[in-house]
């Protein structure tokens, strides 16, 4: 019985164009419908659009010097905030991943009622001025807050904590996950999942091994824009969380400060985020997506 037997009822009778050319036939064009002078038009429309992208970046790394970036990482408060920045953001990953993979699945699966109404519901921290969110949280958790007085009597304080960094952040950054998690869930062939189940393979089972595995590229992008919003969350944080150097100052917070009183901070603080983020997402589409150019 050879392999094509085997091959999904899509796939027979049918090869890839690079297959019937020959292993070592390049295609010259994944998309032959658009023409090349087409093409060419679509390209120059696109250049406004990225240059405004590059234009401000450019100015910001030409602004500064791989002297002066030295310099100002070697001061403890600018280590301080790269520290937490790097800490907080982790730990809000985390925890977007570990309470968000639940919740992502069951509005994949519609498995929560008035779904709709919950899935604007976490959207809306997206929209919101991060201010706004700072604002509800602190009336919620502060010494104020609506929860404040019930935690005060058991003797915790979360506003102006690093705990309060990572529920700012968290409360920005976590719809990124659930949403692509959410995305991932949603495209799993059902089929499968039954012919799990016809198998013996219980729900959790068939989540564990079957679902998770075939969501994870998802995920993992999900986790990622999670950490990345994370990283550059700055309004809730700065409301919530205040600007205390050594212990809620993350680096968007050092370069708020480093604005007013120092420029080269700001500016070091600036290109180590866009280095950060910039990697971070370059990574990630070149491992879930190898060939792109």
């Amino acid at each position: 019985m050879t392999a094509t037997k085997h091959a999904p009822p899509f796939l027979l009778g049918s090869t890839a164009p690079a297959d019937r050319a020959g292993s070592n036939a390049h295609p010259v064009n994944k998309f032959p419908t658009i023409r090349p002078g087409f093409r060419r038009l679509v390209q120059l429309a696109s250049l406004p659009m990225l240059i405004f992208f590059m234009v401000p970046l450019a100015a910001l790394l030409l602004r500064s010097s791989p002297n002066q970036w030295l310099s100002s990482l070697s001061q403890p408060h600018i280590i301080q905030a790269v520290a937490i920045s790097l800490g907080t953001t982790l730990i809000a990953t985390l925890v977007s991943v570990l309470f968000g993979t639940p919740l992502a699945f069951a509005l994949a699966r519609d498995l929560l009622p008035l779904r709709r109404v919950f899935d604007t519901l976490i959207d809306l921290p997206t929209v919101l001025p991060p201010a706004v969110a700072g604002i509800a949280l602190l009336m919620a958790f502060g010494r104020r807050g609506v929860f404040g007085g019930t935690l005060d009597i058991l003797g915790i304080h979360i506003a102006f904590t690093p705990i309060a960094v990572i529920m700012a952040q968290t409360f920005i950054a976590a719809a990124f996950f659930i949403k692509a998690a959410s995305i991932g869930f949603a495209i799993v062939d059902r089929e499968l999942e039954q012919a799990a189940g016809l198998d013996g393979a219980s729900s959790w089972q068939t989540f564990r091994y079957l679902i998770l595995p075939l969501s994870w590229s998802a995920m993992l992008s999900g986790a990622v824009m999670t950490w990345a919003r994370a990283l550059g969350e700055f309004g809730a944080t700065i409301i919530f969380a205040g600007n205390f150097a050594g212990r809620t100052q993350t680096m968007p917070l050092a370069i708020y400060l480093g604005f007013e009183l120092n420029l080269d901070t700001a500016l070091t603080l600036s290109v180590v985020l866009i280095g950060f983020a910039f990697l971070a997402l370059l990574l990630v589409k070149q491992f879930l997506h190898r060939d792109w150019i």
